[in-house]
Parts: structure tokens; sequence; C-alpha cells
């Protein structure tokens, strides 16, 4: 009863509503997509893109841009592009070429970082960066609306793409030889990632951006068979973790990504148990 008192007493307080609320829809947009890119054997884009988001990041506090996001989301896009879209025509290709730009990108950033720094806290500004921090509670009304309306479009576009979504993610040779333009739709695929990246850096922090695509995909392949119900039950394992790990935070004082994370860690270790019952029955 105490702690449910508690969380009534949090819950209460508008930001910890507006982190919630920010928290689940981020949670929900990744897991989407998250089935699609670990059968297509790009489960580690993610973390890829986040460390182009990092280094973005450091070029705009470089330059002093007030908005970082006018240059972190236009660069992630690229970059995600470049990844998905170039197909066989590629001189590097696949996990090479998410190296690279994950590599290259979170040194440069931390290498403007230590050049150009303006904080007295660098090791405090790159540690909260990569794992996360608490800004998830200080979120304003505007980037709260921001979060809602690009998860909006991000759910309608995979809701109405699914069935060529499906297609491209099983078979993309033969999609492409049926008619199917799988060049735009792998264009929409990369955009809808990198607007997914780029809004869950401040929810779990760069280097932890690939479990929220990861684990709940593949605790759903422990469970269910079809696309369809994996694509379902991993929306739900995600937005119940990312619920469960943010109330843990905020009552317990644990960082929020790190908590979320062990939550997936627990779901997916959860489920290959049952997977493994399932089988033997």
């Amino acid at each position: 009863m105490e702690l449910l008192d508690t969380i009534a007493l949090y819950l209460q307080y508008p930001f910890v509503r507006y982190a919630l609320v920010t928290g689940v829809l981020i949670a929900l947009c990744s897991s989407l997509l998250g089935v699609t890119l670990v059968l297509r054997r790009f489960s580690y884009i993610g973390d890829g893109l986040s460390h182009v988001a990092f280094g973005a990041m450091s070029f705009a506090a470089v330059f002093g841009l007030s908005d970082d996001m006018l240059l972190v989301l236009p660069a992630t896009i690229v970059c995600a592009v470049l990844l998905l879209c170039g197909g066989q025509k590629r001189k590097i290709k696949g996990d090479a070429a998410i190296a690279m730009l994950s590599v290259g990108s979170l040194a440069v950033g931390y290498l403007l970082m230590n050049l150009f720094s303006t904080s007295s806290n660098l090791s405090g500004d790159v540690c909260s960066t990569l794992f996360g921090s608490t800004s998830i509670l200080t979120l304003t009304k505007a980037e709260v609306a921001a979060c809602v309306v690009l998860s909006i479009l991000v759910v309608a576009a995979f809701v109405l793409l699914y069935n060529k979504i499906f297609a491209i993610t099983f078979d993309e040779t033969f999609a492409k030889a049926s008619g199917m333009r799988t060049e735009l739709y792998n264009l929409v695929i990369a955009i809808i990632i990198a607007v997914i990246i780029v809004l869950a850096m401040n929810l779990v922090g760069s280097l932890l951006i690939s479990a929220l695509v990861i684990f709940p995909a593949l605790s759903a392949m422990r469970i269910c068979k079809s696309f369809r119900a994996v694509t379902v039950c991993s929306a739900l394992i995600s937005v119940v973790c990312a619920f469960a790990g943010m109330m843990i935070s905020i009552v317990a004082g644990t960082p929020v990504g790190s908590t979320i994370v062990a939550i997936d860690i627990v779901v997916f270790a959860g489920s290959s148990v049952l997977s493994a019952c399932m089988r033997r029955k």
C-alpha cells in the first residue's frame, strides 16, 4: 500500500505524467520496426544511428545551435537512408558500414566535446548523453506535443505500410520483381527509424537505444509465431517494460534508461523459459 501511495503521489506532478506519456510512446514506436530490423539482420542499426546523433549533437553544441534537433534529425535521417537504401550497390555493406558510422561518429563527437567544451562537467555531460539522464523528467509541454505528433506519424505510417513492410522484410527481391517500389519503402523505413532513434535518446541515451528495438522483438519471437502476432506482442512488451522501468526509476531513484533495459532483459529471460516449456509440451 505504501508503494501504491508513493506512485499515486508522484503521478500528481505534471512532469512525471509528461515523462510517462513520452516514454511509453517512444517505446511503442521503437518496438514496431524492431521485428523488421531483427529479421533483416539490422539489429545493430539503432546503436549506429544513435552514435551518429551523438556526433551531430556535438556539432550543434560547437556551433551554438539553440535547437540541436535542426541538425541531429536531418543528419540521422541521411545516415539511415545511406545504410538501408544502398542495397547491393554499396561497396561497404551491412555490419561494416554500421560499425564505421558508429565508431567514427562517437569518436568525432567526443573529440569535439573535448576541444570546444563550454561545460565545467564534461564527463557528466558525456555520460548522461550516452546512458540517458533525467532530462526525460524535465520535458516541456511543447516537447511532449512534438513527441506525440511524431509518434502518431510513425504509428500511422507503419499501419498504412504494414503489407509493404511485411513483403520487404521477408523477400525484398521478390517484392521488387513483382513491381513493388522497394526503394521508396526502404526510404520510408529509414526515415521512421531515424525519427525513433532521435526521440529515444532522451529516454535511454545513445548506448542503450538498441535495447528498445531488439529485446521486445526477440522476446515476442520466443512466444508468437506469425509476423503480426510478434509485432503486436513486441509492442505490448515494450510499452509495459518502459512504463514499469520509468515508475521504478522515479520511485527508487535509479537511472531511467538502465532500469528499462534491465526489465527488458528480465522479460526476455522469462519469455525464453516460457518458450522452452512450450516446446517440451
